[in-house]
């Protein structure tokens, strides 16, 4: 009892510790007491920015656009408050369209408060549970590759918008937006196609080169505002936003079916993997931009999980943390939480003083923001690094690319991580040596009798067939020294191959002598096996000469007896 109780009283100290390390703090703001004024500045342009995307993401996600802009208010605040990071911007982002578009049309649009409220448990059970590094696992090549599939797929997502006004209503006719964007080309009316086309080029045209006139001046918005003005004045078949309503819902509970709860368990999956892997990426390249201070990936995984929850709560969709925003955050001097919450609020704003301007806007012009940003995402000059940079992170990127597209998300991940490992794998493997030794020295009679191999590198599972194939083709000695002191890393595998080379070298009438078994490697060995497996317990050597000195003799003795 003595004992126990100590430890006890420790570890409920840690638990409390490592609980409040998960929630907010008064330390969160440390930093707004002197940088107030550059937050409040980002985050006004960071919401000023964040408009057009919440809409068209909400839009291009099958939903509405109000719940876009729910989305960016309700789990902007909340994971600002929440997450693990000062200055992530959190919302709706084209990733999660491209995964909630196949749901909606799986399922319709009220499953998406379901898997988002799911989804929001599994992150805040991820952050409970430590799983927030598990990001640092996904290669680097993998990660870009994923991202182009999603620009390719935003891309391609808002060809149908641009066609017909009876496709920008009625949604696409298939879940994969390629198929989809060919569909809708078959039944495109050329008509609104020549206005929507006018309005893409009017937006585009002014997020190019509003940045040139002046950093500062939002592209996007005052592309929007120019076209929605066209649109207004001018009668055109382009279909709009449609009315939205000036205040924010009231939280409800959705109705949950226990018999359609099932299938919408691997949807809420894929969205929480997808949300995380997100979020944790967009957090760290935050803290690498400037100096904002370190972020908790648990935290952050909590954070997010309560920003989805409390999202569709309001009949939102989920949310994750923005790269591009939080970029513009980061850029436009935001320091602390105050940004992403001012952020927040001017989107509040929009919904209760501008919800009539707003349903004005024509679809085609959010398409166009969408399109835009799309292109923005993929950074021909990383691509470029990547493709020249060895064959298996090339072909890892390809792979990763090609299957978001053709696939699925999560799929595509998995496997780049998978194809990345294995060609990691090989390349470790390769590392592992075995080579044959000369004796150093002035040579002795019976040295040809006695071979000394030297082991490289890791000795592990992939490499371990090769090892003992190397080793078995040593011939016509009686004794073989195994140099053990330049093996890196050894694995359960690499152990059973050593004590099966020792076996079969026993069996064979060779004595086996071992050098150099480094003290990491000692007890995994002696677990296996190994060292049970020599002739005899003084064939294990701390040193080179001592081995030889050891195998000239047995080779003198042997040949007296002969």
């Amino acid at each position: 009892m003595t004992v126990s109780t100590p430890i006890a009283i420790v570890g409920r100290s840690s638990r409390r510790a490592r609980l409040r390390s998960l929630l907010p703090s008064r330390a969160d703001y440390t930093v707004a007491r002197r940088s107030w004024r550059s937050d409040l500045t980002a985050g006004v342009t960071v919401g000023i920015v964040a408009l057009p995307l919440a809409l068209g993401f909400g839009v291009s996600s099958g939903l509405t656009a109000e719940a876009g802009l729910v989305t960016a208010v309700i789990a902007g605040a909340l994971a600002a408050f929440f997450g693990g990071s000062h200055v992530q911007v959190s919302g709706p982002t084209g990733a999660m369209v491209v995964v909630l578009l196949p749901i909606v049309a799986a399922h319709g649009a009220p499953s998406v408060v379901v898997v988002t409220l799911i989804a929001g448990v599994l992150l805040v059970a991820g952050g409970l549970f430590g799983l927030g590094r598990a990001v640092s696992f996904i290669p680097w090549p993998v990660i870009e590759g994923f991202t182009l599939g999603i620009a390719t797929i935003i891309f391609l997502q808002q060809v149908p918008l641009l066609l017909s006004p009876h496709i920008a209503t009625a949604g696409q006719h298939s879940t994969n937006a390629a198929i989809a964007a060919v569909e809708a080309a078959t039944t495109a009316d050329p008509d609104y196609l020549l206005w929507s086309g006018g309005v893409v080029a009017v937006v585009a045209g002014c997020m190019v080169l509003a940045p040139r006139v002046h950093r500062a001046i939002p592209g996007s918005l005052v592309g929007i505002v120019v076209t929605t003005a066209i649109v207004a004045a001018a009668p055109t078949p382009l279909a709009t936003i449609g009315p939205l309503p000036a205040t924010l819902p009231l939280p409800t509970l959705p109705e949950i079916d226990p018999g359609s709860l099932a299938p919408l368990l691997l949807p809420a999956v894929t969205v929480a993997v997808l949300a995380a892997i997100e979020s944790l990426l967009s957090a760290r390249v935050a803290a690498s931009m400037a100096d904002t201070g370190p972020y908790d990936p648990d935290r952050e995984l909590v954070g997010q999980g309560i920003a989805s929850i409390g999202s569709g709560l309001f009949g939102g969709m989920p949310a994750t943390g923005a790269i591009a925003r939080t970029a513009v955050n980061v850029k436009s001097g935001g320091r602390s939480r105050l940004a992403s919450l001012t952020h927040a609020a001017v989107l509040l704003v929009v919904v209760f003083a501008l919800a009539g301007p707003v349903g004005r806007i024509p679809l085609p012009a959010l398409a166009a923001v969408l399109m835009v940003t799309a292109v923005r995402m993929v950074h021909v000059s990383t691509v470029r690094i990547i493709l020249r940079s060895t064959r298996s992170d090339a072909a890892a990127f390809i792979l990763t690319a090609l299957i978001t597209v053709a696939f699925d998300l999560i799929v595509a991940v998995g496997i780049g991580v998978l194809v990345a490992g294995l060609f990691a794998l090989r390349s470790l493997a390769r590392r592992a040596g075995v080579q044959r030794e000369t004796i150093q020295g002035d040579a002795v009679a019976g040295d040809e009798r006695i071979a000394i191999i030297r082991f490289d590198g890791p000795l592990f599972f992939a490499a371990s067939d090769r090892v003992f194939e190397k080793v078995n083709e040593v011939r016509d000695v009686s004794v073989v020294i195994l140099r053990m002191s330049q093996v890196e890393l050894v694995d359960a595998t690499g152990a059973r191959i050593l004590e099966e080379i020792v076996q079969t070298l026993e069996r064979r009438g060779v004595t086996v002598l071992i050098k150099g078994v480094q003290p990491r490697h000692d007890r995994l060995f002696r677990r296996i096996g190994v060292l049970d497996a020599l002739r005899d317990h003084r064939h294990l050597f701390l040193s080179l000469p001592d081995a030889i000195a050891h195998a000239r003799d047995h080779v003198r003795r042997e040949s007296a007896s002969a």
